[in-house]
């Protein structure tokens, strides 16, 4: 007779489902260049909340923040509203035939510099007193438009 092979199971292992709902499927990406030492610093504060880069830049990313910005925020704010601010001004000059001086300029400049962090704060105040939908178009002009001239405040 001859040798009597011993058999041999075979054993497939069926990895076990971690959640019975799949996620979202995602499709679209967000990406960004950064740095070899950015990166590093991201990955460590991945590891740190036990997350995977891609989990935890997901993460920060859809969180909603408290304030929304901080002062960083009113910082940026406050030199969009001034510049808007000179913009106006300086258009509404132009269309009127008044010629633009280094004079008027730096008073133009002057006064949105001038009021800018408190055009910023009042914005911010009302928007989180509200949570209003953002501003239309022509809710922006009429803003801008009211009164004697375009002055803003």
């Amino acid at each position: 007779m001859g040798l009597v092979r011993p058999s041999r199971k075979i054993q497939f292992k069926v990895p076990a489902r971690r959640c019975l709902l799949k996620p979202p499927l995602r499709i679209k990406s967000v990406s960004t260049k950064v740095s070899e030492e950015e990166f590093a610093a991201l990955e460590a504060r991945a590891r740190a909340r036990k997350l995977t880069l891609s989990e935890w830049v997901r993460a920060e990313l859809m969180e909603p923040r408290e304030g929304s910005g901080g002062a960083a925020g009113e910082v940026l704010l406050g030199e969009v509203l001034a510049l808007r601010s000179i913009l106006i001004n300086l258009l509404f000059s132009v269309s009127q035939g008044k010629p633009v001086t280094a004079e008027s300029m730096a008073e133009l400049i002057a006064r949105a510099d001038g009021d800018k962090s408190r055009r910023a704060m009042e914005r911010l105040t009302a928007v989180r007193a509200t949570d209003p939908a953002p501003e239309t178009a022509s809710e922006m002009a009429a803003e801008s438009t009211s009164g004697t001239g375009p002055e803003e405040e």
